[in-house]
């Protein structure tokens, strides 16, 4: 591709990669396709780990009781076609439709992130909402935004009005109604007194 500068010389015109599902496969780390560019995400700390590892468990008997999906556990990529995101990689989740050995195709039915340090202040919260909205964008019904670290709570977004989520702390029982009916699960497991 070229381009025409000062109208009379001509030059090349640097092209950006545009990042594949092929190259998501070759990340090495954990990672999602947005605006283009493989987005690595930090390996998350213990509490992140815990709190992820808890809500699977509970997905997974869920699963178990009532044979509608399968529970998915960290670094699991779904893919999606957005204009602006190709995938995600949630912390936990809940998927609905078939399962093989390659990435999962379509956006979960519920998806769970748990913060990890960086995920605080203004522009953390502006790039969790924007995800957020890539999610119901994407067919996602419930997203969980969970903090372990500094509030202890569980903020439950449904895709019926994503800007108003229920907020359950310590002592509370959380759900992810509509899309698991009946599942509930205690805020208290995510931490260990």
């Amino acid at each position: 591709m070229v381009r025409l500068i000062d109208d009379a010389r001509i030059s090349p015109m640097r092209t950006r990669h545009v990042a594949t599902v092929e190259d998501l496969y070759r990340a090495p780390k954990k990672a999602e396709i947005v605006n283009g560019e493989i987005v690595v995400t930090p390996a998350g700390g213990g509490t992140h780990g815990r709190a992820a590892v808890a809500i699977v468990v509970s997905l997974k008997e869920y699963e178990r009781r009532t044979r509608r999906g399968y529970a998915i556990g960290d670094n699991v990529g779904f893919l999606v076609r957005l204009p602006n995101r190709r995938s995600f990689c949630p912390d936990a989740a809940f998927h609905v439709g078939p399962l093989d050995e390659r990435f999962v195709e379509g956006s979960p039915i519920f998806a769970v992130e748990v913060r990890s340090p960086e995920d605080y202040g203004p522009a953390a919260e502006h790039k969790m909402a924007a995800k957020r909205a890539d999610y119901f964008a994407a067919g996602t019904v419930v997203v969980w935004d969970v903090d372990v670290i500094r509030e202890g709570w569980i903020r439950v977004h449904r895709a019926s009005d994503p800007d108003q989520p229920s907020v359950c702390r310590r002592g509370d029982i959380a759900d992810a109604e509509p899309a698991l009916p009946g599942w509930t699960f205690a805020v208290d497991e995510l931490f260990r007194d």
